[in-house]
């Protein structure tokens, strides 16, 4: 089974175990040189103060934060329980983090891989998982580009720049040109054939054999399958997206405050608020890590002053350690237990000719 998802990493040296960290350490290192020139603009961090800061951090203080992570995963998975049948929450769970962990370490489609060997080892057909994939997808582009108009009304009597606000209207404007494109392509038979039919007219320019009545047929079922979870999943999907979207601000203030940054310098609206101004940023590689907490520390400093720069510097390390390092550890873990199920004959292991399909 191990070899069914290794071939997720086909572009990697398989030989090499150090070749899949090479993906996420250049985009790691991307993003600590682009936050480290947009920290360098308001001024020079001091990172003893910020190493510190960390160092007065108790492990007492671990076991909420894991709590809060476990919460933001699982409100994260509701939208693929919602859209895949019979695929039900725990499982959701474990696809979900599973495809992160692969989407993180491996190219694409690295983590579509692991899906569809998740599905078929629980016996759910691919045509059957992937749609409600894909709505899983546009529903978390819906909250991640409708977010920001929540916090700006948040603030509402504050100190807001034009910047922010129309920052806030344009991803507004994006989130519902998605829902009412998705409401158009799920009404239009005609209009999914036709894309189906173009596809695969692209697709016989490096390939023989292609049917484009065939493809235009499975664009369609693809939209229909679409269609009839569409209207009766997005509204908990979307309401369980914004509760973990709440939850991963919840724990940047729970990070300022273990590192020293009480609620009257920062109160926990003004934080969640401001968070969820920056939250399209998370669109960027690694969650916009590194521009994101650039922006962050800029929009909080300007309010506590530089004396807390290193303490929020600090708060939001902690919190990038709890969401993408521990977010990787549980994909890990399940992961691990995915397989386990398998090699015990609880699960149907997928064969190379299956994966191939």
């Amino acid at each position: 089974m191990i070899k069914t998802v290794l071939s997720a990493f086909r572009r990697l040296h398989q030989s090499r175990w150090w070749a899949l960290l090479i993906r996420p350490l250049l985009y790691l290192l991307l993003a600590l040189v682009v936050g480290r020139i947009l920290l360098s603009l308001i001024g020079s961090v001091d990172w003893r103060q910020v190493g510190a800061s960390l160092s007065q951090l108790s492990w007492s203080q671990a076991p909420l934060l894991i709590v809060l992570l476990i919460v933001r995963q699982a409100f994260n998975s509701i939208p693929l329980a919602v859209f895949v049948p019979g695929l039900g929450f725990s499982r959701a769970f474990q696809n979900d983090l599973t495809a992160n962990l692969v989407g993180t370490l491996a190219p694409p489609p690295g983590d579509v891989v692991v899906r569809i060997s998740m599905f078929r080892s629980w016996k759910i057909s691919p045509m059957d998982g992937m749609p409600g994939v894909t709505l899983n997808t546009l529903a978390f582009y819906v909250i991640r580009f409708g977010i920001p108009i929540v916090g700006i009304v948040f603030l509402i009597g504050e100190d807001l720049s034009r910047g922010q606000v129309w920052s806030a209207i344009i991803s507004l404007v994006v989130a519902i040109a998605i829902v009412v494109t998705l409401i158009l392509v799920s009404r239009g038979e005609g209009l999914a054939r036709a894309l189906g039919k173009q596809a695969a007219r692209i697709t016989a320019r490096f390939r023989e054999g292609i049917d484009a009545d065939v493809w235009a047929d499975a664009v369609a079922k693809f939209r229909a399958t679409m269609s009839a979870r569409l209207m009766k999943g997005l509204p908990s999907s979307l309401a369980a997206l914004t509760v973990m979207v709440i939850t991963d601000g919840l724990i940047v203030v729970l990070s300022l405050r273990y590192t020293g940054v009480n609620s009257s310098q920062l109160p926990l609206i003004f934080v969640l608020a401001s968070f969820f101004i920056a939250y399209p940023l998370t669109a960027l590689p690694l969650a916009g890590l590194g521009v994101l907490d650039a922006a962050l520390v800029v929009t909080f400093t300007e309010v506590t002053g530089q004396a807390a720069e290193s303490q929020i510097v600090a708060a939001l390390v902690v919190w990038r350690v709890v969401t993408l390092i521990g977010a990787l550890l549980l994909g890990a873990l399940t992961f691990g237990w995915w397989h386990l199920q398998i090699r015990r004959g609880r699960l149907e292991a997928v064969t190379p000719a299956q994966e191939a399909v």
